[in-house]
């Protein structure tokens, strides 16, 4: 446990990649298989579920520390964070223990879900008494789902292809799945094994495309790129080999068998692995995502649903062909492959996506413009020698989305909560409202999105005095403010929602720029915000 806790400081403090990288390769050579495997898990984004309540934590810690409840939430709304609050009010350990990382979670931690309310307090205390502040904090973040630390999954597979001394794209395709269940000591070890090849349904790691809104001539020539429809779904590979076909979504997790309709993917000839999108997809095209959400919220799938939400899988790429690794073949290759496969083996429920076709940047740009009429977010623009890279890297090729502009609406601030981390003093997370008509011919605010990211460390700063010069009431960590101030939000969709006191839920809501040039009372209706529904 020390080891992981000295190793988490390390890489917390450090900016330098080289020396994170290091960092991770010294600490995977000293330790055991049972700790390595646990410290890969949680560096690669894996999450345990919550082990106890933030509520219990905060009882049991103001109880140890001897603080009444009001300093303890003055405390925490200073520090900003949890974990390293009690891990400051605590008293100092009283005795040291010896356990590692997986003795901790797997003999100490985890079992602490099926204590009582009652039971909990003792134990905690008892594991408090050993750890040193560092260690505190760091257990607090592992039992409360709050694990985050500035290392990427790119990162935690260049140190293991280091420390193993193989190639990095044979661990990034091992690594798939690895957080999707707790680890073990034997999965560790055939991860970073001399020999051996991946699981026979272990799809490859996804490249991902970087965001583009430049002048596409700065791009070169316009016939060097393949131009196709950036679909709003949700991305996936379908992997045929040994007889059998599995679907994998971008953030690992096997979703076959959330798909029935799919089995025709079953007809696919082994040996091949295709990348694309998942949609809803009725007579007249692409459904909007929230229908594919219904879907994937559900437990279980009844008939209905899969008849009023049908789902294609949209392929554009093929990344493996007749068993081979077509990885490293230009765009432009694989793309007619996926051609000759799709018309020599159709299956039902399996889409090829659209090309779009233009003789120079003019015209592409206008076929953009016309993505929403289509259902779609815009272009992706891939470069015809580029081949299948991991993860967000240029290294490869370039793969380009080109959205179309947001949608924009022009609201009032009306609630502010304090930030976290580094912002944990300044006001940063906002409600926004829209103008409303009531049937008494009045005019109220309507509270319809919360957004925190768009505004410079100036311009927060800013905005903070105003929240604190402007502050109504307070409601524990939240201040309901005088309406002073316009923001301009954009957003990628929107849809009627019953859940919401507005009506509407708007998807990815950013501020764009403060509006120093709007009144409040010039703000945007809620009927604005209503008439940019697709009907």
């Amino acid at each position: 446990m020390q080891a992981f806790a000295q190793l988490y400081s390390e890489l917390d403090a450090s900016t330098s990649t080289q020396h994170k990288v290091q960092a991770l390769t010294q600490y995977l050579s000293c330790s055991p298989a049972p700790d390595a495997a646990w410290a890969v898990y949680f560096l690669a984004g894996g999450r345990p579920r919550k082990l106890v309540s933030t509520r219990v934590l905060r009882q049991v810690a103001s109880a140890v520390a001897g603080l009444p409840d009001w300093i303890f939430e003055e405390s925490y709304q200073a520090v900003g964070d949890l974990a390293e609050t009690i891990a400051h009010v605590l008293p100092p350990a009283s005795r040291t223990h010896a356990l590692s990382l997986a003795q901790w979670m797997e003999q100490r931690l985890l079992p602490l879900a099926a204590l009582t309310p009652e039971q909990l307090p003792a134990v905690l205390q008892d594991y408090w008494s050993e750890l040193d502040q560092q260690e505190r904090f760091l257990m607090l973040k592992l039992i409360g789902g709050g694990f985050r630390v500035g290392v990427s999954r790119l990162l935690v597979i260049r140190a293991l292809a280091q420390y193993c001394d193989l190639d990095s794209a044979l661990i990034a395709q091992r690594m798939v799945g690895y957080t999707q269940q707790l680890p073990s000591p034997q999965r560790y070890i055939a991860l970073v094994a001399q020999q051996g090849e991946p699981e026979a349904g272990h799809p490859y790691p996804f490249f991902l495309a970087h965001s583009f809104a430049a002048s596409p001539e700065t791009l070169g020539v316009v016939n060097d790129w393949l131009a196709e429809w950036k679909w709003d779904g949700i991305r996936a590979q379908v992997v045929k080999r040994a007889g059998q076909y599995w679907i994998w979504s971008r953030g690992e997790e096997l979703m076959t068998e959330r798909f029935p309709e799919l089995q025709t993917l079953q007809h696919l000839p082994d040996g091949t692995v295709l990348d694309g999108e998942l949609l809803v997809w009725h007579d007249t095209g692409p459904a909007p995502f929230a229908q594919l959400q219904t879907r994937i919220t559900r437990k279980t799938l009844s008939k209905k649903i899969i008849s009023q939400c049908p789902v294609i899988f949209m392929a554009y790429d093929l990344l493996e062909y007749n068993a081979h690794d077509s990885r490293h073949l230009p765009q432009q290759q694989r793309r007619l492959q996926l051609e000759q496969l799709l018309e020599s083996c159709p299956a039902a429920g399996v889409q090829l996506s659209e090309m779009v076709q233009a003789s120079s940047w003019f015209d592409l740009s206008r076929w953009r413009e016309k993505s929403r009429e289509r259902g779609v977010e815009g272009l992706m623009l891939k470069h015809k020698q580029s081949a299948y890279g991991i993860g967000r890297t240029k290294q490869s090729g370039y793969w380009l989305k080109w959205k179309v502009e947001p949608y924009t609406i022009d609201a009032v601030l009306i609630y502010a909560q304090a930030g976290h981390g580094r912002r944990a003093s300044l006001y940063t997370d906002y409600t926004f409202a829209l103008w409303r008509n009531t049937a008494e011919g009045q005019r109220e605010l309507v509270p319809f999105a919360k957004a925190y990211s768009g505004l410079t460390d100036a311009e927060i700063e800013w905005v903070d005095r105003q929240i604190r010069q402007n502050t109504r009431e307070k409601f524990g960590p939240v201040r309901s403010v005088t309406p002073t101030l316009v923001m301009e939000l954009g957003f990628e969709g929107l849809q009627r929602s019953s859940r919401h006191k507005s009506g509407v839920a708007v998807r990815f809501p950013r501020i764009l720029r403060l509006r120093h040039d709007k009144t409040v009372e010039q703000a945007d209706e809620l009927d604005t915000l209503f008439a940019l529904i697709k009907t």
